[in-house]
């Protein structure tokens, strides 16, 4: 069963004798956790009816012993297993999963790492409990997770603001979500999201971030480009040097790609799909700066990058400088040279 199917059916009261929560996102497994310890009780049934269990201080008999334990006053009773990743007996589960009771529903939450499932345990598994693998979402999916997520919510949001939201706040969706509640708190229903509700709500600048940054590189915008930087440099705890070139080598790493397949006359859709792009909002960007680097200096960047990577962490021994500003300056005046050195 997938996300939506498992909220669906748990918030119309249909409960599972086990369900099994693994993968490398923890956000989904304890939403999925919370919405069944949420709904499959009552406030009054709780008290005797709810165990919170954690694996690296549990036993497979304490689960076992708590699981076949029959309800009191109520329907059903719900254990949750916290961690099950860190429990060093989980296969020895299988005996209560060969005849799980009807009455008690458990969850096993085994975050950050996809379960193999493999073995007897993972038969018993994939046999007896709704088995839900949360996947990872990546850098280039977040815009994509960011939109949805607040459609989900009745709130539109612009593609641009989503990928500004998107790259400042990262992959954590608990980070993400927190944030993007402050939006639907503040922002009607039926008022589009732009960057000026992100940096009002959220405190992320329009004008001085890193979109705007590659954008003013990718057009040889001189002026702008340099503005933003000294922004950074003076706000370094916000833009740390190592995170704003990872960003950067992201960017001309597509661009290289780019130049590529544009001379290789490869369609749209298939540009997308190989720069992890899912829209052509964001591929506008990408085919204006192409037009200003050929591909050997976009190779150049790319190797300016990694070496003022070295350069920002100090393990660089000919660095001149390990102060983030002149970085920042030096970084940039060579990637807006008219050839940028090898």
């Amino acid at each position: 069963m997938d996300f939506q199917q498992i909220q669906k059916a748990v918030k119309s009261g249909e409960f599972k004798p086990v369900y099994f929560l693994h993968g490398q996102e923890p956000y989904y497994i304890d939403q999925i956790a919370d919405l069944i310890d949420e709904k499959a009780l009552t406030e009054s049934e709780r008290a005797f009816n709810h165990t919170v269990l954690y694996g690296k201080d549990t036993t497979a008999n304490q689960v076992i012993d708590a699981a076949r334990r029959y309800p009191m006053m109520s329907q059903r009773q719900v254990i949750i297993l916290k961690e099950a990743q860190d429990m060093k007996e989980l296969a020895g589960l299988e005996r209560y999963l060969e005849n799980p009771l009807e009455s008690t529903v458990l969850v096993i939450c085994y975050r950050y790492k996809k379960h193999k499932l493999t073995g007897k345990f993972g038969k018993l598994v994939k046999a007896k409990a709704v088995v839900f693998e949360s996947k990872r979402v990546y850098d280039n999916q977040m815009p994509e997770w960011v939109m949805s997520y607040l459609k989900s919510k009745k709130r539109d949001i612009d593609p641009g603001a989503a990928r500004l939201v998107a790259e400042y706040l990262g992959t954590n969706l608990s980070n993400v979500t927190n944030e993007l509640e402050k939006l639907i708190l503040n922002i009607p229903a039926g008022q589009k999201i732009t960057d000026k509700e992100i940096e009002e709500h959220i405190g992320i600048s329009r004008e001085y971030n890193v979109f705007e940054l590659q954008k003013a590189l990718g057009i040889r915008d001189t002026g702008k480009a340099f503005r933003i930087i000294k922004y950074f440099a003076g706000n370094a705890r916000k833009h740390p040097l190592v995170m704003v070139i990872a960003a950067l080598y992201n960017y001309f790493s597509r661009l290289y790609v780019l130049k590529g397949l544009m001379a290789a006359r490869k369609s749209e859709q298939e540009i997308l799909k190989a720069l992890g792009l899912r829209s052509s909002f964001f591929l506008r960007e990408y085919k204006a700066a192409a037009k200003n680097y050929s591909r050997k200096q976009v190779e150049e960047v790319i190797h300016q990058l990694a070496a003022y990577d070295l350069k920002s962490k100090g393990v660089e021994f000919n660095a001149t400088t390990s102060d983030d500003e002149a970085l920042y300056l030096e970084l940039v005046y060579k990637i807006l040279q008219e050839k940028v050195a090898s």
